[in-house]
């Protein structure tokens, strides 16, 4: 069984090489989500769409550079997108979405609301960058089971029998000291673990 990490990897490279099918399950996963905060935030389906559109496209234009690492999840990266094109779509309709100030998202003609998606995105990616060295410095079993536990969602019980522990309390014990391991490597790098 693949990761979810795994099939959005499997999926994107899918993507960038026109998979239509691909293209289909990411639209079927993820549009109603789009269209949902769109209509919350003063938009109709038909924007919805047009947004998410344009919000593919960027993804796929993305997918086909060799560089672009995608850290987050396909459906964050669509959702933030999305959230910045309708954004500037309401600033040059020169309207806001109700539950914001008539000047939300207008600072001396910077868009704060993007340059703020931006800029979390890029500490994200940062940070993953950041403990994905501290997963790779780690070494075996510990980087494979806390992957399994925290990118692939697996239960302490899948972990015992995956990785031979004879039951949950002990796969349990040694993800606890994997984690304190982590956090000395991630530590050093001058980075900050959240739990």
């Amino acid at each position: 069984m693949n990761s979810p990490l795994q099939t959005e990897q499997a999926l994107l490279a899918a993507l960038a090489s026109g998979d239509r099918v691909a293209t289909g399950q990411i639209y079927r996963q993820h549009s109603g989500t789009v269209t949902g905060w769109i209509i919350k935030s003063g938009g109709n389906e038909n924007d919805a769409a047009d947004i998410f559109q344009e919000a593919m496209v960027v993804l796929y234009g993305k997918s086909q550079n060799e560089d672009f690492r995608l850290t987050c999840r396909i459906g964050t990266y669509l959702f933030a997108v999305s959230k910045h094109l309708w954004y500037k779509k309401l600033q040059q309709q020169q309207r806001q979405p109700g539950i914001l100030p008539a000047n939300a998202g207008v600072d001396e003609g910077q868009d704060w609301v993007y340059e703020d998606d931006v800029k979390a995105q890029e500490e994200r990616e940062a940070h993953y960058g950041q403990l994905n060295a501290a997963l790779d410095q780690l070494g075996e079993p510990c980087s494979s089971l806390l992957k399994a536990f925290y990118q692939q969602d697996k239960s302490m019980q899948e972990i015992a029998a995956a990785f031979g522990y004879t039951n949950p309390d002990n796969a349990k014990t040694q993800k606890y000291k994997c984690l304190a391991r982590l956090r000395k490597i991630f530590y050093g790098t001058g980075a900050k673990l959240e739990n």
